[in-house]
């Protein structure tokens, strides 16, 4: 029979002393504490944490008042602006789900997200006005008469193009200042009654045939949003550059992080390595985190557009594909100090962190940068990891040599996969969350990726399937067969490499760019291969293709030097 367990007392949970987790909390208490310091710079436009609590507010009133509200999902398309900021706190501040989308994809992936996640409403920067539409059409198109438009809201943008904005209203749309006129900037949010309600809804890019929608909660966005300022030497008040995207797992929590703080956000529209110097010169950047493809540019900007030395210590947090030792040697040179961490989108962004040890500093370089390039231990706010052989759920022992499945389990795992049973059923098999990366456990308890789940490649930080490619290759009429795996890659760490049998007949003088072209034409552009290799394709003797042996072929051709990208 099961021991009961029993406290000391049966002193019951009541209004003063319990109420549910969630991170809006944040952004009321900045504009409290701080209502005149500035909490979102982009180009002119200036925020006070104050003024920027009222426009959540007005955006959340006014969602409310258009029936928008528990239940409903809002998607916003826009890359690192204030609106998709402010719809972090205000779209949950009406009840809703924010679902932030890629705006790298192409119109049909954007339509089957707006249609799977069913969104009530449509926020959108005006240069991705045209995008939505496509998207829009295609559901329309799709499900005639029983098409309902979702409510759809356009960002105008002073470094754009204002005739685009002009067209995007005389189409229908309302335009984003317009609607906020229409909310009430004393609006009496509600905190969620259950800290498991859903916060977010975010897709994995493509990882399986169909992206899956990843839903979080209230909870881990709060316990996430705290843990990452202790993680990473954020104190109160640090200004931060929003050079990750947004509408990646909500910018790993940081937008919910900033409110906690009471930092500085600094919108950063194109990331390129002259805005991320000019910034740290000319706005006081302390922090920013980077795929390292970002990095990269920096280790090799133009002496015209880097700084050296800094003016003060910028503290980087790096996660995407697992860096290069010497990539992390290059860029600490520069004054740069560098938190490697390592996480999912189901796992609310950063789930490891690569934490330094001073002791670390009495070795060599090169030493030390092999020890820094590991993905390292569990973020404070996750409760369980662990490398496990995938057949006994066993931990294999921490000798840096032997594989297994990297595994999590606790606050910062997602809710789960939004209608997908199946896939949920096994992510969480055996009561943990399998991430199919595979690794190694270091004697010093630090955990390393050595391989990743087979079909993904991990191109400037974005995630992508190698099937959808090959499906995307397969429709080419001159291809017979189509195996994608992963080519290092100079600038973007690796892309996409197609090996192609062509059909019978088929001259293969030029076909490599009209492959590359028709893939343009039909994929994300990030997608395309930028290497087509002909020639037979490697099988067993059931007829499987052995893409260990592409990979092999594929890192044997070297590093591509200059991406078509």
């Amino acid at each position: 029979m099961a021991m009961v367990e029993r406290d000391i007392d049966d002193l019951p949970k009541n209004a003063a002393n319990h109420t549910a987790l969630t991170p809006l909390w944040f952004m009321e208490r900045a504009a409290v504490v701080h209502p005149d310091r500035i909490s979102i710079i982009h180009g002119s436009v200036r925020y006070t944490w104050l003024q920027t609590y009222r426009r959540c507010r007005r955006l959340a009133s006014a969602l409310s008042r258009s029936s928008i509200g528990h239940g409903s999902t809002v998607a916003v398309i826009a890359p690192n602006i204030p609106a998709i900021y402010e719809a972090h706190f205000a779209v949950p501040m009406a009840g809703a789900v924010l679902t932030c989308v890629n705006i790298r994809l192409n119109g049909p992936t954007v339509a089957f997200l707006l249609e799977h996640s069913s969104a009530a409403a449509v926020m959108v920067d005006q240069e991705y006005f045209s995008l939505a539409e496509e998207a829009l059409n295609i559901i329309a198109d799709k499900k005639k008469r029983s098409f309902k438009r979702p409510l759809l809201i356009v960002i105008g943008d002073e470094s754009c193009d204002s005739a685009v904005l002009h067209s995007a209203i005389r189409k229908g749309a309302i335009e984003y200042e317009k609607f906020l006129e229409s909310g009430d900037p004393e609006y009496a949010w509600k905190p969620p009654k259950d800290e498991w309600h859903s916060i977010a809804l975010g897709y994995t890019s493509g990882t399986t045939s169909s992206p899956k929608g990843v839903v979080l909660s209230h909870r881990g966005a709060y316990l996430m949003a705290l843990s990452n300022p202790i993680i990473w030497h954020m104190n109160e008040g640090a200004t931060y550059l929003w050079t990750l995207p947004m509408f990646h797992c909500n910018g790993w929590c940081f937008t919910w992080t900033l409110a906690a703080i009471c930092g500085t956000s600094i919108c950063l529209r194109q990331v390129t390595a002259k805005a991320i110097y000019s910034a740290i010169a000319n706005q006081g950047v302390t922090h920013f985190c980077a795929a390292p493809v970002v990095i990269n540019s920096l280790v090799h900007a133009p002496p015209e557009h880097a700084i050296h030395p800094l003016p003060h210590v910028v503290e980087v947090m790096i996660a995407g594909a697992a860096p290069p030792p010497s990539l992390l040697s290059s860029i600490s040179r520069l004054g740069f100090r560098v938190t490697h961490t390592y996480g999912l989108s189901e796992t609310y962004g950063p789930a490891t962190v690569c934490t330094y040890k001073p002791e670390w500093d009495t070795l060599p370089e090169d030493a030390r940068a092999r020890l820094h390039a590991r993905q390292g231990v569990r973020y404070v706010g996750l409760e369980g990891l662990e490398v496990v052989n995938h057949q006994t759920m066993q931990p294999v022992p921490a000798d840096g040599a032997t594989v297994g499945e990297i595994v999590m389990r606790g606050n910062l795992v997602m809710k789960g996969y939004l209608k997908n049973p199946k896939a949920n059923e096994e992510a969480f098999k055996n009561g943990w969350y399998h991430s199919g990366d595979l690794g190694v456990k270091h004697p010093d308890g630090y955990i390393e990726v050595k391989d990743r789940a087979k079909d993904i490649i991990i191109s400037g930080g974005e995630n992508i399937s190698s099937l959808e490619v090959e499906n995307g290759l397969y429709l080419h009429p001159a291809v017979l067969e189509a195996s994608v795996v992963a080519r290092p890659d100079e600038r973007w760490g690796e892309t996409p490499c197609a090996f192609v049998t062509v059909k019978e007949g088929v001259d293969e003088a030029g076909l490599a760019e009209e492959i590359m072209r028709f893939c343009k034409e039909r994929m994300p552009a990030y997608w395309v291969p930028k290497s087509v290799v002909f020639g037979p394709l490697p099988k067993t003797a059931t007829g499987k293709i052995k893409k260990h042996l592409l990979r092999a072929r594929a890192k044997e051709m070297g590093t591509v030097k200059k991406s078509k990208l």
